[in-house]
């Protein structure tokens, strides 16, 4: 067997810098059955939600549920799914999995994850449902965070999100309170609008993406309605900035190892402190 002199595998290794470069990663989910049963509760509690036979096309029925349900009714759905589906004890730990070797390798083993998976459900030409650009550390988020964002249905141009490149990113720094003053969140978006990355994640796959560097969406001007899931995970020994945001309220530990578990149980015996 060869020797080494690298702790990654050249898998990891690749898929680190790839993050670095671009801020985020769109892959496979590890587990397609999964990502179609949990699709599946999504469009069952809907359908029991508003009283109508479970579809036989899943797809198209997200997709056009804004024909459907009107939009005075859609935050009721939303809600009555959003808790439906945190409810179960499945939720969390299969919604990690589904990204969890891209997690692994861009963030680590030893994990905390938002307590709550959030649901966004965006019909077309809706304002109501804007996330206008932003980075989630302006907010006191930590850093160390990823947000891992399943669509449930397949998601392109305006149906998606938009990102700035890591390098981009950095440039304005020193200037985004200057253009903040001058118009807000629009301004800053007019200001860098043909530099983002519209990202097309098809249903299948799953985007994994820092949330400190510059993203959000506008208006949905396709003719189909977006359903995305989105989380945060990050490293369990990574700093917490805030105690709204801290762990054991807003995050909950999910893969401590053995080792770390015997270690934050052991005391050093009488006498040995010194």
């Amino acid at each position: 067997m060869p020797l080494t002199e690298s702790f990654f595998t050249d898998e990891e290794e690749q898929t680190s810098l790839e993050f670095l470069k671009q801020g985020y990663l769109i892959k496979d989910v590890d587990d397609r059955d999964r990502l179609d049963e949990l699709r599946h509760e999504v469009v069952r509690i809907a359908c029991k939600h508003i009283g109508t036979n479970l579809p036989s096309n899943e797809s198209e029925f997200l997709d056009q549920i804004h024909t459907i349900v009107p939009m005075e009714k859609l935050n009721d759905m939303r809600l009555a799914i959003f808790n439906g589906i945190n409810a179960q004890a499945w939720m969390r730990p299969s919604y990690y999995s589904l990204a969890r070797g891209t997690i692994s390798a861009v963030v680590g083993n030893e994990l905390a994850m938002q307590q709550k998976v959030n649901l966004s459900i965006q019909y077309p030409d809706d304002r109501s449902s804007l996330l206008n650009v932003h980075a989630d550390t302006w907010s006191s988020e930590s850093p160390f965070q990823v947000v891992e964002w399943l669509p449930l249905v397949d998601t392109y141009d305006t149906k998606s999100m938009y990102i700035l490149s890591p390098e981009l990113n950095r440039t304005l720094r020193t200037r985004v309170r200057k253009i903040a003053d001058k118009g807000g969140s629009d301004q800053l978006f007019e200001e860098y609008r043909n530099d983002f990355t519209w990202l097309p994640v098809p249903y299948g796959k799953v985007l994994v993406f820092s949330p400190n560097i510059l993203h959000g969406n506008v208006v949905n001007e396709t003719s189909e309605t977006r359903w995305s899931f989105n989380c945060r995970v990050k490293g369990l020994f990574t700093p917490y900035m805030s105690e709204e945001k801290k762990l054991g309220s807003f995050y909950l530990p999910i893969t401590p190892k053995a080792m770390t578990r015997v270690g934050n149980n052991y005391s050093i015996p009488e006498g040995f402190h010194e």
